[in-house]
């Protein structure tokens, strides 16, 4: 190769940190940047992944590199990395081109940088409130105070110190909101109705991947995401506690039953706001959108279909995410420019498996009689997701290696044919 030994290991641990950065499984990472690194001429590569930074050495006893991680991406550069991974593995990419790519990746600028914020917020609020709580008031009530929340990240990214406390205050303002509404009579169920303006900040996702990797055998990474998530989850659980408290909420308002009074069709108006919204917020490329909206609806469907069919929020978590996560890395293997990732983490803000989490922890500080059954719930549907994550990947792996086989055994019949 024409690069230096610096220069690839610089390349791998960019490489790898993006992918951390963007939401991918630790163990993933560690098995793609192996990948690559085979491609590049070095087969011996030793990487140690964590959420928080990417050791890479070439070799056993030969230096290494280590790169911290500061942040998370948007799906737009996650979707710049994959096509960097792809482009290295077919050679379609040099690794000179791979490394400036990488280098720029968090200055690339946002598609929307005016209004893209908050016009995304009023569509994801309204979108998931579609689905939670199908009540025009509800919905309405979602939309104004989605701004709120897009008012707490705008304002987070500006002062860090800001930011550690904006899941216990954009709980607390926005449930202080919700439970005045439901005692003023303008809204029913005050605690499906403030979830979808913070469902944008609520750690599922981080939880289920920290599942993941623990299943994987991931034990530093996935215990320290479960840790993170879970201190999240408390904040804002304290949050929508202390509204409840601070207004005399009775615990009998705390159910989270679900109330459908727009019409069946309305969840599937909720997912194409939430395409929209993602889209707007997270600057994804237009190209993608069409994916990511087949991808949501795929996860929709199978969701509906095993809460229907078995009669339990877990067995549609896990049809949905074995859904997802499936049809995302079918698409990526055939179509190889199309990213499984960019794809898949949209349906973790359809599944919103923190929003249980949230009930539950409420509940068990105003009302411990009623937590123990939703907290059942909540671990049962994040393991669920997590399995349905892991069955999906597994599967689609295998039908990979299927595939690549056959290729193999078609180039050999071609090559003793030409010969």
């Amino acid at each position: 190769m024409s690069t230096t030994d610096d220069n690839t290991r610089r390349l791998l641990a960019y490489l790898a940190a993006a992918a951390v950065a963007g939401g991918q499984p630790v163990h993933e990472v560690e098995s793609d940047t192996r990948r690559v690194a085979a491609r590049l001429g070095h087969r011996d590569v030793q990487v140690g992944a964590t959420p928080s930074g990417i050791i890479v050495s070439l070799g056993q006893g030969t230096p290494a590199t280590y790169e911290s991680i500061n942040g998370s991406l948007r799906l737009d550069q996650s979707a710049d990395t994959a096509a960097v991974r792809a482009g290295l593995l077919d050679g379609s990419v040099r690794p000179d081109e791979a490394l400036a790519r990488l280098s720029h990746l968090r200055a690339t600028p946002h598609r929307y940088p005016r209004g893209g914020l908050e016009g995304g917020m009023l569509c994801v609020a309204t979108g998931i409130a579609l689905i939670l709580q199908p009540l025009w008031p509800s919905v309405l009530f979602a939309a104004l105070a989605g701004q709120v929340t897009a008012a707490f990240i705008r304002f987070s990214g500006k002062w860090r110190s800001l930011a550690t406390l904006t899941p216990f205050l954009a709980a607390f303002v926005i449930a202080l909101a919700a439970f005045a509404a439901a005692q003023a009579g303008l809204i029913e169920g005050p605690l499906r109705s403030l979830l979808p303006p913070i469902a944008v900040l609520l750690p599922g996702a981080l939880v289920v991947t920290g599942v993941s990797e623990l299943a994987a055998g991931q034990m530093t990474a996935g215990t320290s995401r479960l840790a993170f998530g879970s201190a999240q989850l408390l904040l804002f659980a304290l949050g929508v506690a202390g509204a409840a408290w601070l207004l005399r909420v009775p615990s009998t308002a705390l159910t989270s039953e679900i109330v459908n009074e727009i019409g069946p069709w309305s969840p599937f108006v909720g997912v194409l706001l939430l395409t929209a919204g993602i889209s707007l917020m997270e600057s994804v490329p237009p190209r993608l959108v069409p994916w990511v909206a087949l991808m949501l609806s795929l996860t929709l469907s199978f969701q509906v279909f095993g809460q229907s069919v078995v009669g339990s929020p877990w067995s549609g978590a896990l049809l949905g995410a074995t859904a997802a996560s499936l049809g995302a890395a079918l698409v990526e293997l055939y179509r190889p420019q199309l990213p499984r990732l960019v794809m898949f983490l949209p349906s973790f803000w359809l599944l919103v498996p923190g929003s249980l989490g949230v009930v539950s922890v409420t509940q068990l500080g105003l009302e411990p009689s009623l937590a123990v059954d939703t907290t059942l719930q909540a671990a049962s549907i994040v393991s669920a997701i997590a399995l349905g994550l892991l069955i999906g990947t597994s599967v689609a792996r295998m039908i990979g290696l299927l595939r690549q086989r056959r290729l193999d055994l078609m180039r050999r019949h071609r090559a003793r044919r030409s010969h």
